[in-house]
């Protein structure tokens, strides 16, 4: 719970408004950032490029670079990004189950 605990900056790249995203898709196989970028609806260029960096430095996300022109590039979850991945998916699940009673609060707000 320290403020200058480095669990913090980890916890804002899984749980940002992109990482737990990437984590789901990514839990499906190896992407390339095209494919990533299409399935996950709404995110730019520039957003997917730092969240993919952000998580491949904490472990999560493995960048295989095929070394061919033009670039073919893939992302792929690490044994810890498929750990993450999974307690995402849970979270994500629960989110997509409860919704309608969670939108009942907007209503009310």
């Amino acid at each position: 719970m320290a403020a200058e605990c480095p669990s913090r900056d980890v916890l804002r790249r899984l749980t940002g408004r992109w990482g737990m995203l990437v984590l789901r898709v990514l839990s499906d196989g190896p992407q390339r950032f095209s494919g990533l970028r299409r399935q996950i609806g709404g995110i730019s260029e520039r957003m997917l490029a730092q969240t993919l960096q952000g998580l491949e430095a904490d472990g999560m996300v493995l960048r295989r670079d095929f070394q061919t022109v033009p670039p073919h590039v893939e992302y792929a979850l690490t044994p810890l990004g498929h750990e993450a991945a999974t307690r995402v998916d849970t979270l994500l699940g629960w989110i997509e189950d409860t919704l309608p009673q969670i939108a009942q609060g907007w209503a009310q707000a």
